[in-house]
């Protein structure tokens, strides 16, 4: 990327003792990111307090020398970044973080949920009110909460909750707490607080975190799109507790919302108005029946492993792909209880007749048109003898979906992510464009000039600094505080980084016209943004 090689030439530069050096000519002099050094003035991109040059007249000689390469590496910076340069990757591509060659692949996988149907926005609004009023007439809790809605800009998938803590946050792949981050309920919460309520850092001890599948002993990480509407029920009831001063058990209150959310899964709510409606909740149907239909005119075998039960995926699949659906798949298995399907050996798959009705044979082997129930991965390995890179299985979610298979069994794994399609829409505006090149060219003079130390030349590094802090928070603003009642919301940052946790060597995947969303996300100040890869 540009920002690499500017932040390169940044470090090549040699520091000199005159006002003059490399200066680049730039296509744009009236630019106000670019022109003649002034109060104000700043690249595209970059945050309202970026530092002003110091005036000409009485600097001394080293701040000023900071100062004139600050605003050639502006220029160049603008004279590499044409508006053309913008617009480069394809929301709607396919992005692979480890080479694949798909002539190899034999056998392909799927979950059903989010994966081979994907649901509407619409759903989530449902799910929340659903759980919000099932904490008020079965588990008792204040009438007040009823006033909350579903606020669809509130949270994204990635986030961390620390239970005893009531505190809503990103935290990096090295187990800081990302600063600027945090909420308890829906206010933010203070930086200084934050640090003095872990005792001084920013660091989450690895024994909290240690639960593979984002569930630590007191900290678990939200990473389904389901999750959505369970951390919004969530905050929505920290708030209203806090705001009236009502005591209550931070434990307790988590499992209750985390039952409360349950409880619509499994006494089938949901699947109740998806059945009802398929138009309205199911999208893209056309588009799974194309895939599936050129994979098996392909010579492929598929084969289905989902968690939900097999009257809600055969009107599904009904719906998607046509009545022989199950005609596509070699092998179909619902109710497949993941992640446990993945690690627990001691579930034997069981046969279910049309009417889901159970059979009590034993199962020897697994036969294309039958459905199976449960099981587990390694009797699945040993009937099917599906093993290695040869097979490519995509999910929803990375950790019980595809970390395991990855790591465990050598599957080639593929991620469908569908907040990707805005992330990458997002990169390709020129305002992140101007704002992560001028991070990278920042940094390498940084990293170049740091070796003034006068006390004026202190100062300098000192401001860019800060800005080069801002621009990697893109807090220029601050956060909304809008009620939860309103679908206000607060507005995405464009500034937004790829953590290193989010790369598990899987496929980010996405059909024609879709979507996707990296699955570590980042909290703002100025709002919630889920982080996306520099292809």
């Amino acid at each position: 990327m540009a920002g690499a090689g500017l932040r390169a030439a940044a470090r090549r530069w040699v520091p000199r003792r005159d006002h003059g050096g490399p200066r680049a000519a730039s296509s744009s002099p009236s630019c106000p990111g670019c022109g003649p050094p002034g109060p104000g003035a700043h690249c595209p991109g970059a945050p309202r307090s970026a530092p002003a040059p110091a005036p000409a007249g009485g600097a001394a000689e080293p701040s000023a020398h900071l100062w004139a390469r600050y605003q050639d590496m502006r220029r160049l910076v603008h004279d590499l970044l044409p508006p053309e340069v913008c617009s480069l990757l394809n929301p709607a591509a396919i992005y692979a973080n480890n080479e694949i060659s798909l002539r190899d692949v034999e056998v392909y996988g799927f979950d059903y949920d989010y994966t081979l149907a994907q649901y509407s926005d619409t759903l989530h609004p449902e799910i929340f009110n659903a759980a919000r009023d099932i904490l008020v007439e079965h588990y008792k809790y204040p009438e007040g909460i009823r006033k909350y809605e579903y606020n669809p800009s509130f949270a994204i998938r990635g986030l961390h909750y620390d239970i005893q803590k009531s505190l809503l946050m990103k935290i990096d792949a090295f187990h800081y707490v990302q600063l600027g981050t945090a909420y308890r309920g829906l206010q933010p919460v203070p930086d200084e607080e934050v640090i003095e309520l872990y005792g001084g850092t920013q660091h989450i001890p690895l024994y909290q975190m240690s639960g593979f599948y984002g569930k630590g002993p007191s900290i678990k990480q939200f990473m389904d799109i389901f999750s959505l509407p369970e951390m919004a029920l969530l905050s929505c009831v920290v708030d209203h507790f806090l705001g009236h001063g009502l005591e209550f058990d931070q434990a307790h209150l988590y499992k209750d919302v985390t039952d409360a959310i349950r409880d619509v899964h499994v006494k089938g709510l949901m699947y109740q108005w998806i059945e009802r409606d398929m138009e309205k909740y199911i999208l893209r149907g056309d588009e799974t029946f194309a895939v599936l239909s050129r994979l098996v005119a392909h010579g492929k075998q598929l084969f289905l492993i989902t968690n939900s039960p097999f009257s809600f995926v055969d009107k599904g699949m009904r719906h998607m792909v046509g009545p022989d659906w199950r005609q596509l798949f070699d092998v179909v298995i619902v109710q497949a209880d993941k992640p446990s399907f993945f690690t627990d050996r001691r579930k034997p798959f069981r046969k279910l007749d049309e009417k889901g009705s159970l059979h009590w044979d034993r199962i020897t082997r697994l036969e294309k048109g039958k459905i199976y129930r449960q099981g587990n991965l390694f009797d699945f390995l040993r009937l099917t003898e599906w093993r290695g890179p040869r097979v490519l299985y995509f999910g929803d979610h990375l950790y019980s979906d595809l970390a395991d298979l990855m790591l465990r069994h050598g599957w080639r794994t593929g991620a469908i992510i569908p907040e990707l399609e805005r992330e990458i829409r997002i990169i390709n505006t020129e305002q992140y464009m101007h704002s992560l090149t001028w991070q990278q060219a920042l940094t390498g003079l940084l990293e170049r000039m740091q070796t003034y130390q006068d006390a004026e030349s202190r100062q300098v590094l000192a401001a860019w600094m800060k800005e080069r802090q801002e621009l990697s928070l893109g807090a220029s603003s601050a956060p909304s505080t809008t009620p939860p009642t309103s679908r206000g919301g607060w507005c995405a940052s464009p500034t937004s980084t790829w953590p290193p946790s989010a790369a598990c060597s899987t496929t980010a995947w996405t059909s024609p016209s879709t979507r996707a969303a990296p699955p570590c996300s980042t909290r703002r100040r100025s709002g919630w943004t889920s982080s996306a890869p520099a292809a």
